[in-house]
């Protein structure tokens, strides 16, 4: 068999591989490696014959470990499908990747271990466990390994249950052996960065998502409204900025029950007066699918008008969108009739709501995010009930929140999108 070079792991990760059980779970802060170590792990067990399952949340985060797996493994795979998601090596191993959407994951199959990735963010993941993943161990007496960070504290979350219950019980007859790693237990980063981190976020986002600490969101707000104004009052729209943008949630049906479309207009602010970025206005509306296309050219109008106010240096930089269901229909229609539509970024799409929520605390947390005095005092009426809605979405907006899906969230979602745009992702518009 050729020679495979494996990545190499970090001092942290390689003592978590050589203390690894039967039932392990990682507890990790962001950015310690715990994606990459699964991959390791996996590659250097198939290379000897085993064979793997690989789960995670969703098809959007399988995608980049079958292709890293692919790249590295190259040299010794016999086949490969990236549409059945499955590898097979030349030395007998096997690895297949499974997404957690489908609560029949795994079975029929079998597996000398099973590994599941961003485990806290499965809602139902004791279940699908139980019931379709354990099983496919108990020809080979095989090892499950769960990794993940943090999100809020829930006796229902089996990624809580797993980090928490430490002796057997008639429910729960086999504990499972825990590591809990902080991101500043990662030798690689910078320390005086991850130093700089607790500073950087709310005191709760820094210690789930870099501390890897279990904290309750029990009526805790994620975005504080007074880190939004200046004293108590929303501030005037910048002069000269860079340029204005929109961000966009769009509808996905018709009726009372179901999401709107909202829309967030900011202006972004690298040397003039103000702060980096301003909410300059917004709207919430309940408009068919077909009808947003006529809508459209209502907003490219509006941003006009505000470039024009502010005297924004390079005018308007685009309206983000997100790329899925009627959103996709705006982009393609945009992209033929030459509107200034642009795709947001993967890389934010895909990290889900709370992940997009917690990134985004941290510049409205530093003050680096206004809301103007207009958007601050605007009220619009949405299915019967006249307020600002911008406020109330987005002061409202908390983590682990077991009713979100029955919360409005149109102008939130906009909200972490705009400083996300701003300030992170791959192509942030503010560095």
């Amino acid at each position: 068999m050729p020679d495979i070079a494996l990545s190499p792991l970090h001092a942290g990760q390689r003592a978590v591989c050589a203390g690894l059980r039967p039932r392990t779970v990682l507890r990790c802060g962001r950015r310690w490696g715990k994606s990459k170590m699964l991959e390791v792990i996996a590659e250097q067990c198939a290379l000897t014959g085993e064979r793997i399952g690989i789960f995670a949340p969703d098809y959007a985060r399988l995608l980049p470990m079958y292709q890293s797996i692919v790249s590295t493994l190259k040299p010794a795979i016999r086949s490969a499908s990236k549409t059945e998601m499955t590898i097979t090596l030349v030395t007998g191993g096997e690895i297949e990747l499974w997404t957690l959407v489908d609560e029949n994951a795994g079975r029929s199959r079998w597996y000398h271990r099973v590994l599941i990735d961003e485990a806290s963010l499965v809602d139902d993941l004791e279940s699908v466990f139980n019931l379709s993943i354990a099983p496919t161990l108990l020809d080979r007496n095989g090892h499950a390994y769960i990794a993940g960070t943090p999100l809020g504290m829930s006796d229902e979350s089996f990624f809580y249950k797993c980090c928490t219950i430490k002796e057997p019980s008639s429910k729960w007859p086999v504990p499972w052996t825990e590591f809990h790693l902080p991101t500043s237990s990662n030798p690689l980063l910078n320390a005086e960065a991850v130093a700089a981190l607790e500073k950087q976020y709310p005191p709760l986002v820094f210690q789930q998502e870099y501390m890897a600490n279990f904290v309750s969101w029990s009526g805790e707000s994620l975005f504080k409204l007074p880190s939004l104004l200046v004293d108590g009052h929303g501030v005037q729209y910048p002069e000269l900025p860079e340029g204005v943008f929109a961000t966009i949630d769009t509808a996905v049906k018709d009726g009372a029950e179901n999401d709107g479309t909202g829309v967030i207009f900011w202006a972004l602010n690298k040397y003039g007066k103000g702060a980096p970025l301003t909410v300059l206005d917004w709207d919430l509306t309940q408009i068919t699918a077909d009808t947003q296309i006529s809508w459209m050219p209502s907003i490219f109008q509006r941003l006009e008008q505000l470039a024009k106010e502010c005297r924004a240096r390079y005018g308007v930089l685009g309206t983000f969108i997100e790329d899925k269901q009627s959103g996709s229909m705006l982009l393609q229609h945009g992209e033929k009739a030459g509107w200034p539509t642009v795709a947001i970024d993967a890389s934010l799409t895909q990290a889900g709501k709370s992940g997009r929520a917690s990134m985004a605390s941290g510049p409205v947390h530093q003050g680096r995010v206004k809301l103007s005095a207009y958007a601050f005092d605007k009220t619009v009426e949405y299915k019967g009930i006249f307020r600002n809605h911008l406020i109330s979405q987005v002061t409202s907006f908390a983590l682990a929140d077991p009713k979100a899906y029955k919360r409005a969230d149109d102008l939130s979602d906009c909200f972490t999108y705009g400083t996300l745009i701003a300030f992170e992702g791959e192509q942030p518009l503010l560095c």
